[in-house]
């Protein structure tokens, strides 16, 4: 079958019987396209089943996208008053509530997520998210700047245009809200790039901006492969923004694209090795509890991950027993069983990269305290893992593994456990727990991360921003800090004639 014989919609099956009705064509002008580059074989990782095939995008295919939002941005959408900007966007989080089984059915299938999770916390995080940010859409605006009585001077906080967007597999729907939803409130148009591992839940979400009506053009989404579709649109002249999560190194490259050919702005959410420090002091099993799942939420897939823990000597036995108890009672299996917590990993490549990193761990003398196995012969399951005395220049203390795997070391005072966490090129996140208020501020303050949870980790909430500091990128995603990344500010300065 080739790209220009394929029909757009196919039907798939879920491991729950669930039959399922997918688009595989690319989402351009409100309409569903066959794309020009080769067709991608999608996945299910817990069967290593080839689900279907997806059309992907062409450099030309890039353009006309482009060109389409280009078209739409000029022409109509910079037109929609904000206050319709936000009908649109609510109307949008209306019909993901009415649709979120079949959207979290289709994330569960494609990336490997547990149903539960996928439906209770992703979907429902991204309906949030579209809500808050329809919020915001008429309450966009500058200031009236007093410098002198015979001038009115003002500002206006415009829109960019094309904001291009490339986003990662671990959270499909959610990444693409966290970038769609400031773009649209502040009155750009967007093209987006689907991750070629998992676009499926990406254009069914089309389907529903068709629906909801947004004028053609203003939404458009497309999948390939990052060195033909996603160097097409991040060195594409006609996209003013490009918003990026995924790894340092195709941020870098993302950063040339953006230096030779229009200077474009950028905002990029790179990798991480976050650091949990955990004090003597601390409620233990409360530490325990949140430091789990800072590292095994998600099957460990997650930028913000605190892969690294530091413990005070004096309870990290104690810690650690606790911990393995947390890691234990966690159920691997399929995403549509009901006990599931920790799906599979979501490709063959990404789970020979984890096991990898498990045999480096034990080879560097790191002591695999508990998991570091594959589970069953079938899918990409990989259990907890659990490595202690691991010191700090260890490979699995230093790299991202992006895996449910925790390297956990010890220190001896608070101001080690600072240099510690601090002694990593990343720096997205980090998680401090403690009893003592003051400690807690003075670690806090120190640590050079873009968050910083105390006594709890990977919570979230839409108003709050969230993004890194050092090798983790620039640019803040959530919260009005967001609407920032999506706006331009121009000075307006009138000579009043009285």
């Amino acid at each position: 079958m080739t790209a220009e014989t394929q029909a757009d919609i196919q039907t798939i099956k879920t491991q729950s019987g669930q039959t399922l009705k997918v688009h595989t064509h690319l989402f351009i002008n409100n309409e569903f396209v066959a794309g020009h580059g080769p067709l991608i074989e999608t996945v299910n990782p817990t069967t290593e089943e080839v689900i279907c095939k997806v059309h992907s995008a062409s450099e030309e295919d890039v353009d006309a996208a482009v060109q389409a939002a280009y078209t739409s941005y000029k022409n109509v959408w910079s037109k929609v008053t904000p206050a319709d900007r936000g009908i649109l966007i609510n109307k949008l989080a209306d019909l993901m509530e009415r649709d979120q089984d079949e959207l979290a059915s289709l994330e569960a299938i494609d990336n490997g997520k547990a149903f539960s999770v996928a439906r209770d916390d992703d979907i429902a995080g991204c309906i949030g998210c579209y809500r808050y940010f329809a919020g915001w859409a008429d309450k966009i605006h500058g200031k009236v700047i007093d410098t002198s009585p015979d001038q009115l001077v003002y500002t206006r906080h415009e829109a960019l245009g094309v904001v291009g967007a490339i986003i990662p597999w671990n959270y499909p729907l959610m990444m693409a809200a966290w970038k769609f939803a400031p773009a649209l409130a502040a009155g750009n148009s967007i093209v987006m790039k689907t991750s070629e591992l998992t676009p499926l839940s990406a254009y069914k979400f089309a389907a529903l901006v068709k629906e909801a009506g947004f004028p053609a053009g203003v939404v458009n989404i497309i999948t390939g492969y990052g060195h033909i579709t996603g160097s097409a649109l991040a060195g594409h002249r006609k996209v003013s923004k490009m918003a990026f999560t995924g790894s340092t190194v195709t941020g870098r490259r993302i950063m040339e694209s953006s230096s030779t050919s229009n200077l474009k702005k950028l905002q990029l959410e790179l990798g991480g090795k976050s650091a949990q420090i955990v004090c003597a002091d601390a409620d233990l099993k409360n530490a325990a509890k949140h430091a789990a799942a800072g590292i095994f939420n998600n099957h460990g897939q997650s930028c913000n991950a605190g892969s690294r823990i530091f413990v005070q000597e004096s309870v990290a036995k104690e810690f650690i027993d606790l911990f393995t108890e947390q890691a234990k009672a966690i159920v691997v299996g399929c995403p549509f069983k009901d006990e599931t917590n920790q799906g599979p990993q979501v490709s063959k490549g990404q789970f020979d990269k984890i096991m990898s990193y498990i045999k480096i761990g034990q080879e560097e003398g790191a002591t695999l305290h508990f998991g570091g196995e594959r589970v069953g012969d079938k899918g990409y399951f990989i259990s907890p893992t659990v490595f202690t005395n691991c010191k700090n220049d260890m490979t699995i203390m230093r790299e991202e593994i992006f895996g449910p795997v925790v390297a956990i070391g010890t220190f001896t005072n608070v101001e080690e456990a600072i240099e510690l966490a601090n002694d990593n090129e990343y720096g997205l996140a980090a998680g401090v727990y403690t009893s003592n208020h003051s400690t807690a501020i003075k670690v806090s303050n120190a640590l050079l991360a873009g968050s910083v949870w105390v006594n709890c980790y990977d919570l979230f909430n839409n108003s709050v921003p969230f993004g890194g500091y050092k090798q983790s990128g620039f640019g803040k995603e959530l919260g009005k800090y967001a609407l920032l990344e999506y706006t331009q500010v121009k000075s307006v300065i009138t000579l009043v004639d009285f």
